[in-house]
């Protein structure tokens, strides 16, 4: 008897289980990027996931009708980007790769093993960019270390500590909308 009531309770955990109150939508968009240059070629794959999650609600809950409307509910979307180059997968928030505009000459941001690599049209690398513990950025270059952030409309800012003058000076690389 008592095997018999704990199957029928079971039967009923594992029934409400299985019903779904959510809609789900998944997707997966790949994208692989060959670049070729001075030094040989590199494969850059680039997998952002959406997953849109919407609770199922009804109108009429209570109502004896057969078939219910839909109450419409906020839908929940959260997105990652994994990036693969050269074997090396990680993870990014935002995928900053774009050109940037400073005093008219044109920079090209693209993504690394660790970071992103920053170049002009038809030369080496110009610069490396590492990201921090606090959302920011350091900007290497032979030349200087700088601190940089991405404004609300995805320019670059970089703060330089000048010591001739004893200030921080600030460049922004403006994003190429094309």
């Amino acid at each position: 008897m008592k095997t018999t009531i704990l199957s029928v309770i079971a039967l009923f955990v594992s029934v409400n289980l299985v019903a779904q109150n959510k809609n789900v939508q998944q997707e997966v968009k790949t994208t692989v990027t060959t670049i070729k240059d001075s030094d040989g070629e590199r494969t850059i794959v680039k997998k952002e996931k959406t997953n849109e999650v919407q609770n199922i609600e009804l109108k009429d809950a209570e109502s004896k009708t057969l078939n219910k409307e839909m109450k419409d509910t906020p839908v929940n979307v959260t997105s990652t980007t994994e990036v693969t180059v050269d074997g090396v997968t990680r993870t990014v928030d935002v995928d900053r790769s774009a050109y940037y505009l400073l005093n008219g000459q044109k920079y090209q941001i693209a993504t690394d093993k660790t970071g992103y690599t920053m170049t002009q049209p038809n030369s080496k690398r110009t610069a490396l960019l590492r990201k921090t513990s606090n959302d920011t950025y350091l900007y290497i270059n032979r030349n200087k270390v700088s601190v940089g952030y991405f404004d609300k409309d995805g320019n670059l800012v970089l703060e330089t500590y000048d010591d001739r003058n004893d200030k921080m000076v600030l460049e922004k690389f403006e994003l190429v909308k094309e």
